[in-house]
C-alpha cells in the first residue's frame, strides 16, 4: 500500500500566496502556483484564481495540465516540485525560461489597462511611483512590498 502524504495548504481566505517574484526552479511564479493549487485541494482558495492566466503561462511551460499540477502540489513538497520542475522544463533552454519569467514580471499595463493600473496603484499608496508592472502591483497590494 502507498501512503500519499497531503502537503498543508496555506489559506488564501485569510493569508495571501507568495510573491510571483519569488522562484522555484529559476522559474517566476512557481512558488505562487503552488500555493494556490495547494488552496484549490484543500477548498482555501478564497477570491483567488488558480489557474489564472501567469499560472496558464507557466504550466505550458511545463508542459502539465493544472489538474496534474494540483496533484503534484497536493502531494509533494517545495523541494520535490522544483525537482520535478527541472526535469520537466529540461526540454528548455535558459533563454526560454528568462522569456517566460520577463513575461511574468515585466507586463506592464498598456493604454487601455493604465487608467485601472494608476487608480489602483493610487488607492493603495499613491507615493509608490515606483510600482510599474502588474507584479509590482500586485505585491504592493498584497503586502510583499
Amino acid at each position: 500500500m502507498t501512503i500519499t502524504k497531503k502537503i498543508t495548504a496555506p489559506n488564501l481566505n485569510t493569508a495571501v500566496p507568495r510573491s510571483s517574484k519569488d522562484t522555484l526552479a529559476g522559474i517566476a511564479h512557481l512558488p505562487r502556483m503552488i500555493d494556490k493549487a495547494r488552496a484549490l485541494r484543500n477548498s482555501t482558495l478564497g477570491e483567488y484564481i488558480y489557474p489564472c492566466p501567469l499560472d496558464r503561462h507557466v504550466l505550458n511551460f511545463l508542459a502539465t495540465s493544472p489538474e496534474d499540477f494540483a496533484n503534484l502540489a497536493e502531494t509533494n513538497d517545495n523541494a520535490q516540485i522544483a525537482e520535478w520542475a527541472e526535469e520537466t522544463g529540461c526540454f528548455r533552454n535558459t533563454k526560454e525560461r528568462d522569456l517566460l519569467n520577463r513575461k511574468i514580471l515585466d507586463r506592464k499595463p498598456d493604454a487601455e489597462d493604465m487608467a485601472e493600473f494608476l487608480e489602483q496603484r493610487n488607492q493603495i499608496d499613491p507615493t509608490r511611483t515606483d510600482v510599474i508592472t502588474w507584479a509590482d502591483l500586485r505585491d504592493l497590494e498584497e503586502g510583499h512590498i
